[in-house]
């Protein structure tokens, strides 16, 4: 440990970071600074740097709320962020010194939240779990994912006449780099009706961060004569594609929109992918799933990989102390 220092993030080691988070374990633009700070008014950023002598090895996109240090509450994916050529004495190292850093700096705890392993280059290589176990870690939270593995695609009798009712009322699907459609006419009115929320983005916020990643943050919408009647919002990484938001008007299921816009996307759009992502359906905090939203998305042949939240006290740093005999 005495070899490793840690450093808060500031802006002018912006280029240092995204460097290593391209050539990281991981995936995800999310871990890029420019999507990371669209929201940085709203968030007290707490990431860290660490480095073995003038080497970064590791980082902890985090903010912070009160004495508690929290995996970006503005990010749906979070946890350490490391090169490939870790290993595990290495990583339990990086995580000691982070949590004595923290627990020196009178933060008393860090919640970690897991980067689901569809996002990793190498899953084998994620030591997360039981490093949580070694330092007594909280399960706060978990979510559940659903995953279509896309050489599995298994189409229910429900989304094929889904689909077939599409084609039945030429239903039309259409890439396009406006979101203002979807968000003003489906997507903003449905969850106000359905849930009295609001999109974790505003519009103007994804438009921004559609001109920041403009590969891999995608519009899709559905046409019925020439109205728009559903869509989706997607985030494109190497492997996996990732339905951010999903949305239908009111006679999506007379339409068959939702399934017919689907459908175009894994035969036509993302076949070549590894994973498709239909995302959680994960109510109050983990605590409840969407029965109705999670029976249509199994009905493509996703299934559920989990994600978990842990809170982990600071001061038991220590515990990491004597893994190794």
């Amino acid at each position: 440990m005495q070899n490793l220092k840690v450093l808060r993030y500031k802006s002018s080691y912006k280029n240092e970071w995204n460097t290593f988070t391209v050539n990281s374990n991981q995936q995800t633009f999310l871990f890029q600074r420019d999507f990371m700070d669209y929201h940085s008014d709203r968030f007290h950023d707490y990431s860290l740097m660490i480095y073995k002598q003038d080497e970064l090895v590791a980082l902890l996109p985090a903010n912070k709320v009160n004495d508690r240090v929290y995996s970006h509450l503005g990010l749906t994916y979070g946890g350490l962020i490391y090169n490939d050529s870790l290993k595990s004495k290495e990583a339990i190292d990086v995580l000691k010194t982070i949590m004595c850093y923290l627990n020196q700096n009178g933060i008393a705890s860090l919640t970690l939240k897991e980067l689901p392993y569809v996002y990793l280059n190498h899953p084998v290589n994620n030591p997360l779990a039981y490093l949580c176990f070694k330092v007594k870690a909280q399960l706060e939270r978990m979510d559940m994912h659903s995953v279509l593995d896309l050489k599995f695609k298994a189409y229910s009798r429900s989304r094929k006449n889904g689909y077939k009712r599409g084609m039945k009322h030429n239903l039309v699907v259409e890439e396009t780099n406006d979101f203002s459609l979807f968000w003003n006419q489906i997507l903003m009115p449905n969850l106000d009706l359905k849930h009295d929320v609001k999109p974790v983005h505003t519009l103007a916020e994804i438009q921004l961060l559609k001109s920041r990643f403009p590969k891999q943050i995608r519009q899709f919408n559905v046409y019925h004569n020439d109205v728009v009647v559903a869509g989706t919002t997607i985030f494109e990484t190497k492997n996996v594609a990732h339905s951010q938001y999903i949305s239908g008007n009111a006679d999506k299921n007379i339409l068959g929109s939702l399934d017919f816009l689907h459908h175009h996307l894994l035969e036509c759009v993302f076949d070549k992918k590894t994973y498709f992502n239909f995302g959680i359906s994960n109510e109050n905090q983990g605590q409840n799933i969407n029965e109705g939203l999670q029976y249509w998305k199994e009905g493509f042949g996703a299934r559920s990989i989990t994600q978990g939240f842990y809170k982990i006290d600071t001061v038991n740093y220590k515990l990491l102390e004597d893994v190794f005999i």
